[in-house]
C-alpha cells in the first residue's frame, strides 16, 4: 500500500495521502487497490477519513497510460467508480483536502467525499471528453448535485476549470485556506464533526443519501434506533445538567 498512498491510522480517523508525485498522483490500478484496502479497514472499524495529495497536487486524473489500454469490459467493471462509490458509502463522513489539481478521476474522488476543503491554487475540472471519453466515475451526477446543472454543464461539456475561489462560491468546497493550513483545517473539521455521537452521524449520513421516497419513514426508523441508545440518554442528561434542568 505504501507505494501509491501513505496511510496514517488514528483511533478516530484515517489520513490517506495520494503519493505518486512523478505522475502528479494519477490514479492507477495499484492506487485503486490501496483505496479499497483503506475502505475495508474503515468498514470494519468506522472512523472518519481525510484524503489529500502529496507534492501540492491532489490527483491530476486517472493514469492515462493505463486508461488508454482499457476496453469495454474494463469500463463495465467500474474500476474507478466502484472504489469512489465505496468511499462515498463509508459509515462516517469523509473529507477531501485539495491543493493544486483535482482533475478527471481526481476531481471525481473529491466529489465522492462528504466535505471538501481547498487552497486558492486548487483546480477542479473534468476534461474527459477532450480524451474521447466521459467522466463516468460520478461527476455526471455528483457534480450536478453539488453545484447545480448549469455549472456542471460548464465543467463537463465546456471544459471549465474551477479555481479555489470559484469552487468556494459555487459551494463545491466549504472552506478555503492557505496550503500550510490545509491539513490542520481538515483535522479541525474532523474534530468538529466528531463532537457528535458516532451512531447519530452514521444514520444522518444514510438519511442524506436515501432517495426521496424513503422519507419520512427512514427518518422515523432511524430516530427510533437513536431514541433507544445509551448515548442519547447520556448526552441529553448532560445537556440538561449544564442548563440547570
Amino acid at each position: 500500500m505504501g507505494r501509491t498512498v501513505q496511510v496514517e491510522s488514528r483511533d478516530d480517523r484515517v489520513v490517506v495521502v495520494l503519493d505518486r508525485p512523478e505522475v502528479r498522483n494519477a490514479i492507477d490500478a495499484d492506487m485503486v487497490a490501496a483505496l479499497h484496502d483503506v475502505c475495508a479497514e474503515l468498514e470494519a472499524q468506522p472512523r472518519m477519513l481525510v484524503l489529500t495529495g502529496a507534492g501540492g497536487v491532489f490527483a491530476a486524473g486517472a493514469d492515462i497510460r493505463q486508461l488508454r489500454e482499457r476496453r469495454r469490459e474494463d469500463a463495465l467493471a467500474g474500476i474507478n467508480s466502484g472504489v469512489f462509490e465505496r468511499i462515498a458509502g463509508l459509515p462516517l463522513p469523509t473529507v477531501a483536502a485539495v491543493d493544486g489539481h483535482a482533475l478527471g478521476g481526481g476531481a471525481e474522488l473529491a466529489y465522492a467525499c462528504d466535505f471538501r476543503i481547498a487552497t486558492p491554487r486548487a483546480r477542479f475540472g473534468n476534461p474527459e471528453p477532450q480524451l474521447g471519453i466521459l467522466a463516468a466515475a460520478g461527476a455526471s451526477w455528483r457534480l450536478r448535485e453539488l453545484v447545480g446543472l448549469g455549472l456542471a454543464r460548464e465543467v463537463l461539456l465546456a471544459g471549465r476549470v474551477l479555481d479555489g475561489e470559484s469552487a468556494l462560491r459555487a459551494g463545491l468546497v466549504s472552506e478555503l485556506v492557505e496550503p500550510d493550513e490545509l491539513l490542520p483545517a481538515a483535522h479541525a473539521l474532523v474534530d468538529r464533526v466528531l463532537r457528535s455521537d458516532a451512531l447519530a452521524l452514521r444514520l444522518t449520513k444514510l438519511a442524506l443519501a436515501a432517495p426521496p421516497g424513503a422519507h419520512p419513514r427512514f427518518d422515523d426508523v432511524a430516530q427510533a434506533v437513536l431514541f433507544e441508545s445509551e448515548a442519547k440518554q447520556q448526552r441529553m442528561t448532560d445537556f440538561l445538567d449544564r442548563r440547570g434542568r
